[in-house]
């Protein structure tokens, strides 16, 4: 194999395929990026056999073949190597090394057979819809933090994505939940989803997604089967095992009935939380809010070090309450809301208080509250 190309367009893809290869393997093919030259173009592969992430790129190709190299070691070599040169990869006459040549630059480093690299993409996919990849970094992003990192809970370790009927609308929802709060996010369901198995998606997975969606006019096609999806961005294609358990029925944690509705400014909630929680210790991230009409309180107490209150001037006319949450929660959710207030609908003291983008219902955010 001999491909010459330019090191922008090598590194841009070495950066997309890397990512996915753990440090630590215990099986050295997967610590290896798979490289395959033919025709005009190179293809790069990596797996760690939960993902598998592909790109082709456009090459100079001599002399076609495939080969495996350690990845971390190649993008970091291509990433060092001077801007705007052109590398040459190139397999020895005996198929034990790969030289990498860029100016006065050499490198040669250890290569695996490509007939051990695994194989992840098999199967059929039932389904498959188009959108964009503004519309599903909106999902993710939304519903991101919520993601459970308890592994005994395997099946909450990932983001729940299914389509709904929604008034009389079919709509696309993505739901995150780890016990102590809960994140959903929807919008129209695209042309292609109806019917669509419920899926849970895992944590890497949206990582990975995250990243590779970064131009928000970008088509995105999804496919999906029982227990894999993928996802074609451009020349990029990601595959990735699905969550294979069963969601719970996130549905009787949203409280229906909250009547007490509290309508405060986002930014001076978020900044009020950030400064009052500064003394909180780390075992006890409580803050508590006292609600009476016009006027909303924060306290955080730390036996340890202090107190510390900041009164807020806002919308809320029930009767008179307190009720405590963890601060971090509390700044999760406000960092995803979008909108310049955020609509709190509390019941009691004990009850989960639902949290919307005030004037939006597209997203909503469930929170438990904590003694304090």
């Amino acid at each position: 194999m001999k491909v010459t190309l330019e090191r922008t367009e090598l590194l841009k893809s070495l950066t997309h395929v890397h990512r996915v290869v753990e440090r630590r393997n215990t099986i050295p093919i997967l610590s290896n990026v798979m490289l395959q030259a033919e025709g005009g173009d190179l293809k790069l592969k990596a797996t760690d056999l939960d993902l598998e992430v592909t790109e082709t790129i456009s090459a100079m190709v001599e002399v076609p073949g495939s080969t495996t190299v350690p990845a971390h070691m190649i993008y970091e070599i291509v990433r060092k190597l001077p801007d705007g040169s052109q590398v040459v990869l190139e397999t020895s006459g005996d198929e034990s090394t790969m030289e990498i040549r860029a100016g006065r630059s050499r490198f040669s480093l250890q290569i695996l057979p490509v007939t051990d690299f695994p194989d992840v993409t098999a199967g059929e996919f039932t389904h498959a819809f188009k959108t964009t990849a503004g519309n599903f970094r909106h999902l993710t992003d939304c519903t991101q933090f919520a993601i459970s990192t308890e592994e005994t809970r395997y099946y909450l370790n990932g983001i729940f994505m299914h389509t709904v009927d929604s008034d009389g609308k079919l709509r696309f929802r993505a739901v995150a939940t780890d016990g102590h709060r809960l994140a959903q996010a929807e919008l129209d369901a695209p042309e292609g989803s109806e019917g669509m198995p419920g899926i849970i998606v895992p944590r890497k997975c949206v990582g990975e997604i995250q990243k590779l969606m970064d131009e928000p006019e970008a088509e995105v096609l999804v496919e999906i089967s029982e227990t894999k999806i993928r996802f074609t961005i451009g020349s990029v294609v990601l595959t990735s095992k699905l969550i294979d358990g069963s969601f719970p029925d996130y549905g009787r944690v949203i409280p229906k009935n909250n009547d007490k509705e509290l309508l405060v400014d986002r930014d001076a909630f978020k900044a009020a939380v950030d400064r009052v929680s500064t003394i909180a210790s780390e075992r006890g991230r409580a803050v508590k809010l006292s609600l009476s009409e016009g006027k909303l309180v924060l306290t955080v107490t730390n036996p340890d070090s202090g107190t510390a209150t900041e009164e807020l001037a806002v919308e809320y006319n029930a009767e008179e309450m307190e009720i405590g949450f963890n601060s971090k929660y509390l700044l999760d959710i406000a960092a995803q809301l979008e909108t310049d207030s955020a609509l709190f609908r509390l019941a009691d003291s004990g009850s989960p208080t639902l949290i919307q983008e005030g004037g939006d219902t597209s997203s909503l955010y469930v929170l438990m509250p904590m003694r304090v």
